[in-house]
């Protein structure tokens, strides 16, 4: 009986820094054109990457977020696990911005600058 208590102890004190809150950030994504003007309403898609299916004290919480920029272009994210974040940004008349993150601070603010449009190529010209 005894070696079955402590068996469930060890097994308890292995298991209890998964069960512990990871560490958290804010995020806040600045929007701007290439010559630092800022972008208003450009759609910015974030998605936390490590592990698809993140769980947190047993149940499964939000990994991906979407919003819309203000007329600052600035967009602010409720709190989200630290890690590698993958950032998209869409808006109309500029390329689409998308790059991954490696967030280990408290609060973090990522600039994205968004460029013109490229000409179309095409062999017909």
């Amino acid at each position: 009986m005894r070696t079955r208590i402590a068996l469930l102890a060890a097994l308890f004190l292995m298991a209890l820094p998964l069960l512990a809150d990871p560490p958290e950030t804010m995020l806040r994504v600045e929007v701007k054109t290439y010559t630092g003007r800022p972008v208003d309403r450009a759609s910015v898609i974030v998605r936390f990457q490590q592990g698809r299916n993140y769980i947190k004290l047993g149940k499964r919480t939000r990994t991906s977020w979407q919003m819309k920029t203000n007329q600052e272009g600035i967009a602010k994210l409720p709190s989200m696990p630290q890690g590698n974040i993958l950032v998209q940004v869409i808006a109309k008349g500029y390329q689409t911005f998308g790059q991954t993150f490696e967030v280990n601070e408290a609060e973090r603010t990522i600039e994205v600058k968004l460029n013109a449009p490229q000409p179309q190529v095409s062999a017909h010209q």
